[in-house]
C-alpha cells in the first residue's frame, strides 16, 4: 500500500508527496510536527499539516531570505531571526564574517530538536558561537528590544494558529523599534495566487508599508510551496532594495549558492502585473 502526504492549498486544491516512511509524528504544546521520508523531494518537515521546508527545495527559501537583505547592508553585524528553528537560515547567515551575533527566537523547542535529529543539515550552524537561542514568544521578546539589531528576519510559519501575531501591525511596529537606524527588515509574505493567501499577503504588506518608509515585495519559485510562488518583504528605513544593491561587494565573498544571485536578486523585485494591482491598491490605503 502506497503512503501519501497531501497539503491542502485551498478546499479544492491539494499537493501530494509519496511517503517512503514517516519518521517522526508528535503534537508538541503548540503544534502537531511531522518529518516524512519522499523519494521526491527527500526528507519534509511539517507542522499542522502544513509543509515548512523539504530537503531538495529548502535552498530557495533559505538563500532568499537571507542573501537579500545582506547584499544591500554588507556591514551587518547584528541580526535577529524570529520563527522556525529548523536552522537553515542560520546555516546562510553563519558564512558571512562579518555578522557577530545571531539571536535565534523559536517558542517551540521541539521543532529545532526534531530538526537537529532528522534535518541535521539544515540544523549544522545551530551551535556556532555566534548563535544563541531563546524559546520564547517573538512578539513578547521584541518588545524588550530597541536599537539593537542591523537585520531581522521574520522567518515564520503562515499568518495562522502560533504565528498569527508576527503578521500584526504591532509585531512590525516593534520590529522597527528593534532596529538600527539603517535596519532591514526581511519576512515571508507567502503567495498571492490563491485568495485566502492572498488576503494575508495584502494585510501584512499594507501593515509594513504603513510602519517603514521603504517596502518593497520580491518573489521566489518553490516547488513544494503553494502554487509553487512565493514572496517575500523587505522592509527598512534607510536603503532601497535595488538602487542600494552592493553587487560588486557580495560577488567578492565568494559564496556558492544554489538560487540566488546578484542578478536574480534585482529581478526577483520585478513583479507580475496582477500583483503589482494588488499591492498598488493595499498602498494607495496607507498614503
Amino acid at each position: 500500500m502506497e503512503l501519501w502526504f497531501s497539503e491542502h492549498h485551498t478546499p479544492d486544491v491539494k499537493l501530494s508527496l509519496r511517503v517512503d516512511k514517516q519518521l517522526f509524528s508528535m503534537e508538541s504544546d503548540y503544534q502537531r510536527i511531522d518529518v516524512f521520508d519522499t523519494p521526491e523531494f527527500g526528507r519534509v518537515l511539517s507542522l499542522d499539516g502544513n509543509i515548512m521546508l523539504t530537503e531538495r527545495d529548502e535552498f530557495i527559501y533559505d538563500e532568499m531570505i537571507t542573501h537579500v537583505p545582506m547584499a544591500v547592508h554588507p556591514e551587518i553585524k547584528k541580526v535577529l531571526v524570529i520563527g522556525v528553528g529548523d536552522g537553515g537560515v542560520i546555516k546562510e547567515l553563519t558564512r558571512y564574517k562579518t555578522v557577530t551575533q545571531i539571536d535565534l527566537v523559536e517558542m517551540d523547542e521541539m521543532v529545532e530538536n526534531v530538526c537537529r535529529k532528522y534535518l541535521p543539515g539544515n540544523a549544522v550552524s545551530l551551535d556556532d558561537p555566534r548563535v544563541s537561542i531563546y524559546f520564547e514568544n517573538g512578539l513578547k521578546f521584541i518588545r524588550r528590544h530597541e536599537n539593537e539589531y542591523d537585520l531581522i528576519i521574520v522567518d515564520s510559519s503562515d499568518p495562522f494558529g502560533p504565528s498569527e501575531g508576527l503578521f500584526t501591525k504591532e509585531f512590525y511596529g516593534n520590529c522597527y523599534k528593534a532596529l538600527r537606524e539603517d535596519g532591514i527588515m526581511v519576512n515571508q509574505q507567502g503567495s498571492p495566487f490563491y485568495s485566502e493567501d492572498a488576503n494575508a499577503m495584502k494585510r501584512s504588506h499594507g501593515r509594513i508599508a504603513s510602519t517603514f518608509p521603504i517596502s518593497r515585495v520580491y518573489q521566489a519559485h518553490i516547488p513544494t510551496f503553494a502554487a509553487g510562488y512565493w514572496l517575500f518583504g523587505f522592509a527598512s528605513k534607510k536603503y532601497h532594495p535595488i538602487n542600494d544593491l552592493k553587487a560588486d561587494n557580495w560577488n567578492s565573498l565568494g559564496l556558492s549558492t544554489n538560487y540566488y544571485t546578484t542578478r536574480l536578486h534585482v529581478g526577483s523585485f520585478y513583479l507580475p502585473a496582477f500583483l503589482e494591482r494588488m499591492l498598488e491598491e493595499v498602498e494607495g490605503i496607507w498614503k
